[in-house]
């Protein structure tokens, strides 16, 4: 029961961070979300946020406000790839543990 509501509540963020109101596109949102399909300062943004999220800089973030990002946009294009990074991991996390445990 625990898990379902936890499941409920991913999928609730997951909607409401690709599909809800907000200042950046939607496209930009999925796409860094999936950490794919963005160009320049911005893809590069998502994929550290993504893969090595501690080397982020105060120029990645100028770089993106460069490109004609507003602050508002940049945050929610943050959020976007991390949370898209961290549905990944627990989803390979929940695959890998449903593997070994179909061997029981």
């Amino acid at each position: 029961m625990a898990m379902a509501k936890i499941e409920a509540g991913r999928r609730a963020l997951v909607a409401r961070i690709l599909d809800g109101d907000g200042t950046a596109a939607r496209e930009q949102r999925r796409a860094a979300f999936d950490n794919a399909g963005l160009t320049g300062a911005l893809a590069t943004l998502a994929d550290k946020v993504a893969r090595h999220a501690h080397r982020v800089t105060d120029e990645d973030i100028a770089a993106a406000r460069a490109a004609g990002l507003s602050e508002d946009q940049i945050y929610e294009l943050v959020v976007c790839a991390a949370v898209g990074e961290a549905t990944r991991q627990l989803d390979a996390g929940l695959a890998a543990l449903a593997a070994a445990t179909d061997g029981r």
